[in-house]
């Protein structure tokens, strides 16, 4: 899809192509884009982020020290596409965004790009051999009618991480190959006493990944790319029987108690304190792991199954994008072309990396190297924050909290996302 027009119908064609991963994050002082007048050169740079910034300041540092520059990074982790994306923007319209910011790929980054706030990068995909070293077809989820407005560092594929110890205590030994094992498996650990899986609605799109992952396995890979794009109505049996399922899950007890009002920073990482038996997670979910100095042999991954041909995950592309009005391009390009780096990813920590050169080390990310042995070239659908635009996923996660809160039925439900989605697709 590089070089031509990347619609949202263009951006799914990715569910069908096989990426290995990349990941974490990495933005001062410009004015606005879009037609904005472009700000005076310095030796000062700003990076925007929503994930934790530690290990990428080391990089900007070294950057810095090399290149007579002056970094900051900015940090807003946790807030997700909830809160990230309307941050940046309000900075970028209000004339101090910054030089450099992070960015989900899709219908998320979309809007950057279609305002002109977001540079071309072809000319530095030229410069710095971009087009060899990253991976083709997760450039393509940062392309925009022709145009590279930003260069991918990650791809990631969502699949559960769990504990084998606290499976171990409800008596589990393999994980499960169809979702009838999977509800069986979770009907156990209640038994024992074990929460299954640990989610949180704050933000909403943390629990979004339960109900996608049963939109996938009622649908099919076909209609629920349909229903992506608006193609088919979501006002049917199958998007019912979905949301009826994601209702159940909740009924069960297999979600936390409160699951709404929980964070995610908090409940995603209880597996591995052993609160609960697995999270819907991607191979950054590692770190939890390796942070909390436990042993990764206890620990493992699977993909949660669909009962569908092909079986697919949850994925989704991360990258950099420029600010149009900087006047500092040329350096801000320079210090991604650092961050690229094959050296650059592994100092970060980064376990699925778009960069060749910088594949997890199963010695010291086993899983992350596990998952990408086992999944990394099955396709993946497109992770339901980025398919659609920012206002749709708010009135989606609106819905399926409505839905967990008892205030509308599971059929009419799938009614109100066909309003949000045809309303979307019209434009």
């Amino acid at each position: 899809m590089t070089g031509r027009s990347y619609t949202r119908r263009g951006f799914l064609a990715l569910s069908s192509v096989a990426v290995t991963g990349l990941g974490v994050s990495a933005c001062t002082g410009a004015s606005v884009g879009g037609g904005g007048s472009t700000a005076p050169a310095s030796n000062k740079l700003r990076l925007f982020t929503y994930s934790d910034a530690a290990l990428l300041e080391i990089v900007t540092k070294k950057f810095d020290a090399q290149n007579g520059t002056t970094t900051a990074v900015d940090s807003l982790p946790g807030s997700g596409a909830a809160v990230y994306p309307d941050k940046l923007r309000t900075e970028l319209l209000g004339g101090a965004g910054p030089d450099i910011w992070c960015i989900w790929g899709g219908q998320l980054a979309a809007p950057f790009a279609k305002a002109k706030q977001a540079a071309d990068l072809g000319p530095y995909y030229q410069k710095y051999g971009w087009d060899t070293s990253i991976n083709a077809a997760a450039v393509a989820g940062m392309t925009f009618d022709g145009v590279k407005a930003g260069v991918p560092y990650t791809a990631r594929g969502l699949g559960a991480w769990y504990n084998k110890d606290v499976l171990d205590k409800a008596g589990i030994e393999t994980p499960p190959g169809t979702y009838a094992e999977l509800e069986e498996m979770n009907r156990r650990l209640v038994a024992a006493g074990i929460t299954p899986v640990g989610l949180g609605g704050k933000y909403g799109w943390h629990l979004m990944r339960l109900f996608e992952y049963l939109l996938e396995h009622t649908a099919g890979p076909q209609l629920h790319d349909k229903l992506l794009v608006g193609q088919e109505s979501w006002d049917r049996p199958e998007v019912v029987e979905a949301f009826t399922l994601f209702k159940k899950w909740q009924n069960e007890k297999w979600l936390p108690e409160g699951a709404l009002g929980l964070d995610p920073t908090d409940i995603g990482p209880a597996y591995v304190q052993g609160k609960t038996a697995y999270g819907i997670e991607g191979q950054w979910s590692e770190g939890d792991i390796l942070t909390a100095k436990k042993d990764p042999a206890r620990f493992g991954v699977f993909q949660l199954p669909t009962d569908q041909s092909p079986a697919r995950h949850s994925g989704f592309v991360e990258g950099f994008m420029i600010n149009a009005a900087s006047g500092n391009k040329d350096k801000a390009a320079a210090l991604l072309d650092l961050l690229l780096k094959p050296d650059s990813q592994k100092s970060m920590q980064i376990t699925s990396s778009t960069v060749k050169g910088a594949e997890p080390d199963p010695e010291k990310q086993p899983l992350s190297a596990e998952w990408g042995q086992k999944y990394g070239a099955s396709p993946f659908y497109t992770i339901q924050d980025q398919a659609f635009p920012k206002q749709q996923t708010d009135q989606y996660f609106s819905v399926q909290s409505d839905l967990l809160q008892g205030k509308v039925t599971p059929a009419a439900a799938a009614k109100k996302m066909q309003e949000i989605v045809s309303a979307w697709a019209r434009n």
